[in-house]
């Protein structure tokens, strides 16, 4: 296997919009009916292939109570991709992801890959997906839905993620590597002419 790129990810929403099931299905493709509140936070891993390079999600899970926001930032402040999770049936949990935009931007990293997860898509839906898509325009942010229970977009959602970070490392390298050239232009031009300037004060006299 190629050498492993690590990234942490870090899960924000309010209680009950799915995101403890979200990190089981990913991790344990499994779902679970009914579980505890996440108390504070919790953490897991998960390593995947794309186009032959791997790539660990270090992933936190995030307390949605209102008595555990003030340690949030510990969690999203370093993180490279933050995924804002709401109940496409609770249209206070998407208002939710609003508040959470604004605190990411405040206190979040500049160049951190953002994503709203319209989750529970398996049940009715009281907010419409255009909602969630202007949103993601707004905040330069990817729009995905998703089932945990019927295992839907899942998979998928993390995959783009990844792609979406190697695009990025990528792109990243080339600005990188064209700098070193031009710095390296710069200073063969620089000695050029430095020689051709002695070369001239030897001939003055």
């Amino acid at each position: 296997m190629s050498q492993i790129k690590e990234i942490k990810v870090v899960l924000l929403g309010d209680s009950g919009v799915g995101k403890s099931s979200l990190l089981y299905r990913f991790v344990e493709n499994d779902f679970f009916e009914k579980g505890q509140p996440t108390l504070g936070a919790a953490f897991q891993s998960k390593t995947i292939l794309i186009d032959g390079k791997a790539l660990k999600f270090q992933i936190w899970d995030t307390a949605g109570q209102e008595k555990y926001k003030a340690i949030l930032p510990l969690y999203y402040r370093d993180a490279k991709v933050a995924l804002l999770v709401y109940d496409v049936n609770d249209q206070q949990s998407f208002e939710g992801v609003k508040e959470w935009f604004k605190q990411l931007q405040e206190q979040g990293p500049l160049d951190q890959i953002r994503a709203i997860i319209g989750n529970k898509c398996d049940l009715e839906q009281k907010v419409e997906d255009d909602l969630g898509k202007e949103l993601g325009r707004q905040w330069n942010a990817i729009f995905f839905k998703t089932s945990c229970k019927d295992n839907l977009g899942v998979q998928e959602t993390f995959l783009q993620i990844g792609e979406r970070v190697f695009k990025e490392q990528l792109a990243e390298e080339h600005r990188k590597s064209n700098s070193e050239n031009a710095n390296s232009t710069l200073k063969i031009g620089s000695q050029q002419v430095s020689n051709k300037q002695k070369q001239d004060k030897g001939q003055c006299c």
